[in-house]
């Protein structure tokens, strides 16, 4: 088990790598031919880092994935962070499936969704890190 200020550090160092999935998806969002995709890709990339920034403060271990309903089952007995099923399995299209040819259209509408998803999931989690730690600054 890492020492708690490594684990510190690298929690800051997925929570700053969420941010940033975020602000792009977020910047994307206001261009005029919005690439929607691209917003829901950095979107669930945002909910992806968070979960797993909390999942490290908790100092619980996770797989290499882009599933979200596996890292939310693996928070499950801690920590409900109120992702329906259904939100999750889009946010794992957005980062799989929705990156190829074949999935359809995302609307408008859908890559707002996305983005304002992820900001409920990044609110919630910042609120379950522990206290001081987003204060802290990366090396």
């Amino acid at each position: 088990m890492p020492a708690p200020e490594e684990t510190a550090q690298i929690t800051l160092e997925w929570v700053a790598k969420a941010e940033s999935d975020l602000t792009a998806a977020a910047a994307l969002l206001r261009t005029e031919d919005c690439p929607t995709d691209v917003v829901c890709f950095h979107a669930q990339q945002a909910v992806e880092k968070y979960l797993k920034a909390l999942l490290t403060s908790l100092q619980i271990e996770f797989p290499k994935t882009h599933n979200i309903k596996k890292l939310s089952q693996i928070l499950k007995h801690r920590h409900d962070l109120g992702l329906s099923e259904e939100e999750q399995d889009k946010l794992t299209d957005y980062a799989t499936t929705a990156r190829y040819p074949g999935f359809g259209e995302i609307t408008l509408s859908e890559a707002r969704r996305a983005v304002a998803l992820a900001r409920r999931v990044r609110k919630h989690v910042r609120a379950l890190l522990p206290k001081g730690i987003l204060r802290r600054r990366t090396h």
